[in-house]
């Protein structure tokens, strides 16, 4: 029976892979539609909406606030539980309601502080639901790509759905047109990215209905109770406690934290950033940073490929970090106003955000058992969603004193520039604690290098076989 469901329906796995990305791909695009807008939110009397940096920062962190309280664990049992089917269906749909609560919310023309508490409950909702669809779809493809190409299956996955983020930093800015210098942005004018997400996530949830279709019918042929789990594969405490244990584990988790938040957060405040700091226009900032994205998309499954097939894993991660830390002190600390460092940054940033993960991920498997690899790797996204929040309002926060800064200075001239002055100060600001926070992954990268050299047994370094 499985033999001529193989022969008679090879297309259906990429049927249902093609189903699978475009949820992923709206989900990243709606969490980074403002990234390249971020700009605005520093003077919020020329936006309707009436966010200001600090308020916006807020906001981006509401994606972790559910994940961090628990739910990435809690989840990962139901899905255990309940299946990919049933648990899948429940969180594409809380990713489509949150998306939703986020859109109505910036249009609604209720105050900024109503307005603005409604869309991070949107992005709470949106946040958890978008991290158990992502789980959700990575275990589809593991079951439905089991006997062919399943690494380049989930290498494809992840591919589109950075995809998703690039067009978000392109797109934004041209639905979101600069304005004449006094000009205000209306509700509508700011939401433009939210409703072309919200598009997006419903085409999603369309194709991830049909997935469903595909995949029961997949199951009544093939016979298979995907409800079922042996007592190895459920949750206990006492695995926890294991993992905490394990010192190579708490190193990888704070290093995915810190290396992640280095980039992740600063694609966040991108343009407030880059603008100020290279006196470039929006959309050059928005063609700097979607360089991130583009430049995973080509080299992540090269360095992937790079590193089954020589090993040397930690050396990867300590390469990695060098890049991004450089990449940080040049946006920091570059000469201002010369758009030819910003664009190198982000050349050391994207191959920084290619070769860790490359190295780090596969890692895991190697130092934990088999039976609690799901609980490991749900830790360590609680963990990253947790640095993720605090470090997204820190910058947020350090943004909006700059921009606070500058409303009590006035320029010797007149023409603002203590103003420009002021901004810049700003992004340097946020941009030392990036260097700060890549100074730790390095450490940790280090002390990843210095414990696989202590105990080879762990075969950290060792090609994938």
């Amino acid at each position: 029976m499985r033999d001529s469901l193989h022969k008679s329906s090879r297309i259906a796995p990429w049927i249902a892979l093609s189903c699978l990305v475009v949820p992923m791909f709206a989900s990243y695009f709606f969490d980074d539609m403002f990234s390249t807008l971020s700009h605005l939110f520093e003077n919020p009397s020329l936006l309707e909406l009436g966010w200001n940096s600090a308020d916006y920062g807020l906001y981006t962190s509401g994606y972790s606030v559910l994940c961090v309280f628990g739910g990435l664990v809690i989840c990962g049992m139901l899905l255990d539980k309940w299946g990919v089917k049933v648990t899948g269906s429940i969180f594409v749909g809380m990713m489509a309601v949150g998306a939703a609560l986020v859109t109505w919310a910036i249009t609604s023309g209720l105050a900024p502080k109503t307005s603005l508490t409604i869309a991070y409950i949107g992005c709470m909702l949106f946040g958890l639901g978008s991290e158990i669809a992502g789980v959700a779809v990575t275990r589809s493809i593991a079951k439905w790509f089991k006997d062919g190409p399943m690494a380049f299956a989930m290498g494809l996955q992840l591919a589109i759905a950075r995809l998703g983020t690039a067009f978000a930093l392109v797109m934004s800015p041209k639905l979101v047109a600069a304005k004449a210098p006094g000009e205000i942005y209306s509700l509508a004018e700011t939401a433009r990215p939210a409703f072309l997400g919200l598009g997006l996530m419903v085409a999603g949830m369309i194709l991830w209905a049909l997935f469903v279709a595909m995949d029961a019918r997949r199951d009544r042929i093939v016979g298979l109770d995907v409800g079922q789990s042996s007592e190895s594969d459920k949750f206990r405490f006492s695995d926890v406690l294991q993992l905490l244990k394990n010192k190579q584990f708490i190193m990888i988790a704070l290093l995915c934290v810190f290396f992640y938040s280095s980039i992740i957060s600063f694609k966040k405040f991108a343009s407030a950033i880059l603008i100020p700091r290279f006196g470039v226009p929006v959309e050059a900032a928005s063609w700097m940073v979607s360089m991130l994205p583009f430049s995973t998309v080509i080299f992540a499954p090269l360095f992937g490929m790079m590193v089954d097939k020589l090993g040397k894993g930690t050396k990867w991660m300590v390469t990695g970090a060098i890049l991004a830390l450089t990449a940080h002190l040049l946006l920091a600390f570059a000469p201002q106003g010369v758009p030819f460092y910003g664009y190198l940054s982000m050349v050391f940033l994207g191959f920084g955000y290619s070769l860790v993960p490359a190295a780090m991920w596969p890692s895991v498997p190697k130092i934990v058992p088999d039976k609690i690899l799901g609980t490991a790797y749900s830790l360590i996204y609680w963990v990253q969603n947790l640095g993720l929040m605090l470090f997204k309002m820190l910058a947020g926060n350090i943004l909006a004193a700059g921009t606070a800064a500058s409303a009590i200075q006035q320029a010797p001239d007149g023409t603002g520039s203590a103003t420009a002055v002021s901004s810049a100060a700003g992004a340097v600001g946020v941009e030392v604690m990036f260097v700060a926070v890549c100074i730790a992954a390095l450490v940790l990268a280090f002390g990843l290098r210095h414990s696989s050299a202590r105990k080879p047994e762990l075969r950290l370094d060792d090609p994938i076989q």
